[in-house]
């Protein structure tokens, strides 16, 4: 779903990609970004299929996406992007703080980070910060970069994941099969097992359950 092109917009007005699995709080952030002037058109996805057939068509000028969605999640999808498009601005949005995913998805090439908790006027300045090809750092994310990848001091167990065991460990989270993600992301069963041993080690996990539990209790899914 689209909202029509504004004919009060300025000239170089920009159009947004909004995905989030949420209609309720989709619907709010569409309706908060269209009514700004230097936004020409607001385009609602509720799934990364739908972020990247916006993408393929060439529709949109930035992307708002959100990190944890079921099936392709925000990380699968800002992958998918980057192999198509390394320039379009995307802004990751999340409910999970900033230590839980922000550096993650900043190696991976998104412009910025944000939690969900942010003001709206923070939300439109980092749309239109990223918008012009910048990043939008908030004061957390620029002191974890300036700090590096620093796992002990941000204390979540699971900052010390590779990308690729990141995207396995949120699968396993949702309840996904070994198969299910060899499938998804195009990697053997074996390899896929590896990831899954790895991520149990790391974590100092032993069950795909236990996998749930620490997911859930960090605020990595719902």
């Amino acid at each position: 779903m689209s909202m029509d092109p504004r004919p009060g917009a300025v000239a170089d007005a920009m159009r947004v990609v909004v995905c989030d699995d949420h209609p309720i709080l989709r619907a709010a952030l569409c309706e908060l970004i269209a009514a700004q002037p230097d936004v020409a058109q607001v385009i609602e996805a509720s799934s990364g299929r739908e972020v990247l057939d916006c993408v393929r068509r060439g529709g949109c000028d930035v992307v708002l996406l959100d990190v944890a969605m079921p099936g392709q999640n925000g990380i699968d999808v800002l992958r998918a992007i980057r192999l198509r498009d390394r320039s379009l601005p995307v802004l990751m949005f999340s409910a999970a703080g900033e230590a839980q995913f922000a550096l993650h998805v900043i190696r991976l090439g998104a412009q910025g980070y944000l939690n969900k908790s942010c003001r709206p006027d923070e939300l439109l300045h980092a749309l239109r910060t990223v918008a012009r090809g910048k990043r939008h750092l908030t004061a957390p994310v620029a002191a974890l970069l300036a700090g590096g990848l620093d796992a002990q001091a941000a204390d979540p167990s699971h900052a010390q994941l590779s990308d690729r065991e990141l995207q396995v460990f949120l699968r396993l989270a949702r309840g996904e099969t070994v198969t299910a993600i060899g499938q998804a992301l195009c990697l053997s069963f074996k390899t896929v097992s590896t990831y899954r041993s790895r991520v149990l080690d790391k974590l100092q996990l032993r069950t795909n359950s236990d996998v749930t539990y620490y997911a859930m209790k960090q605020g990595l899914i719902e």
